[in-house]
């Protein structure tokens, strides 16, 4: 840090004890150049002269005022102005003590508008210098007068360039300090979109997995003792479906990990390359499950691959939950020009269907994924029983728009 910077700290700090010796030093300044003589025989002359009493009164009142110029910089102008003028009609010869009025000035420049500048700057300029050139006792065209006419303009500029850095400096900051917040709330949306989307995956792996853990698990428990062999066979769908579960639970919860832990499984995200596998899945736990593809070997983006499969995923899901292991299902993928439209169907099982509406987070989960991508999704019960799911994706996938941009 230059010693400049810890100087202005020091002066922001404390702007009475800097004020007070700027007021001494214009004193001293003002008493110094009260020794010198202008109009002697041979031109300006250092000279010791002893100043009048009325001069010193005035100098002292003028720099003693400016110890209040920050909080009353207007009523210190017009003491300052007040007794310049007395000293302009009286001195002889003069005194500066217009250097009083030329800080004052320069103060209100600094800490009011341009528009009050011009007019107080204007007023003094005019009220001293004409008296000074009206009723002084030297020549109207004097060298004495002339400088009071150019120092109070010299304060008057100087303190309004001041304002317009202070200003200046005041809106950079401001701006820097609102990019900075704005890049904070794009921080947070970002975190908790991520949530989201982590929640929505964790919930359609728990969900999907857990739902066929618990369908093989009762097969197990109803036929352990009469057929060993078909509960064999569903503890181990039980264990594969488990043994699944735990490593897409270990996928996603990997991406929460920081730079320094191990390193996260690098498995790609699920697509609908895999549905043959995922309707194996459920055909294992029972559920009759039928699957017509006329996408024409379509190679979705990662996003909407893994949106499509979850879609199917939940969809099933749902039908095993609620309709039970005898329903039916038909899982259909086609490709309807920039569209992917994915549709799953049920019968409603020997039971009947009947959806409970606010069951779970999952047609809430699919809404979401569907939305993120600038799809439409369209769920409800089938005439005759039943259940249909009805998504549209487009192959080219549209993140939602940013607030206030065109869609």
């Amino acid at each position: 840090m230059s010693t400049l910077t810890r100087a202005r700290r020091r002066a922001r700090a404390h702007p009475a004890a800097m004020d007070t010796a700027l007021a001494a030093g214009v004193l001293l300044c003002m008493v110094a150049g009260s020794f010198v003589d202008p109009h002697g025989p041979e031109g300006v002359r250092w000279g010791l002269r002893t100043p009048d009493a009325l001069s010193l009164v005035l100098m002292t009142l003028g720099a003693a005022a400016l110890v209040l110029r920050r909080r009353a910089p207007r009523t210190v102008l017009g003491v300052a102005g007040g007794l310049s003028v007395v000293e302009s009609v009286t001195g002889d010869p003069r005194a500066p003590v217009a250097m009083c009025a030329v800080v004052a000035l320069y103060t209100v420049a600094a800490s009011t508008d341009r528009p009050t500048t011009w007019r107080l700057g204007l007023l003094t300029t005019t009220v001293l210098t004409g008296t000074a050139m009206a009723a002084g006792p030297l020549p109207w065209y004097a060298q004495e007068n002339l400088a009071i006419l150019a120092w109070t303009g010299i304060g008057a500029t100087a303190g309004d360039a001041v304002r317009s850095r202070r200003a200046f400096v005041r809106a950079i900051r401001e701006r820097a300090e609102r990019a900075e917040r704005t890049r904070e709330e794009e921080a947070r949306r970002r975190v908790a979109e991520e949530r989201l989307r982590i929640a929505r995956d964790l919930h359609d792996v728990v969900a999907h997995h857990i739902a066929l853990v618990n369908v093989q698990a009762g097969v197990a428990a109803h036929v352990m003792d009469k057929r060993p062999d078909q509960a064999k066979e569903a503890l181990a769908h039980v264990r594969a479906a488990s043994r699944h579960a735990l490593g897409e639970l270990r996928a996603t919860v990997g991406l929460l990990r920081q730079s320094g832990d191990p390193e996260a499984p690098t498995e790609p995200a699920p697509g609908l390359d895999r549905l043959d596998e995922l309707a194996a899945t459920f055909r294992n736990a029972g559920l009759r499950v039928e699957v017509a593809r006329a996408d024409q070997g379509t190679e979705l983006p990662a996003a909407v691959g893994l949106a499509a499969y979850r879609i199917v995923q939940e969809a099933l899901t749902n039908v095993q939950k609620h309709a039970g292991t005898g329903a039916r299902a038909e899982v259909s993928v086609v490709r309807v020009g920039p569209h992917i439209e994915v549709t799953v169907l049920d019968d409603g099982g020997d039971e009947g269907h009947a959806p409970t509406p606010g069951g779970g987070h999952g047609l809430l989960g699919m809404r979401e994924r569907v939305t993120a991508l600038r799809g439409t999704l369209t769920t409800g019960p089938r005439y005759g029983g039943g259940f249909r799911v009805h998504a549209i994706l487009p192959v080219e996938p549209r993140t939602s728009a940013a607030p206030g941009s065109r869609p």
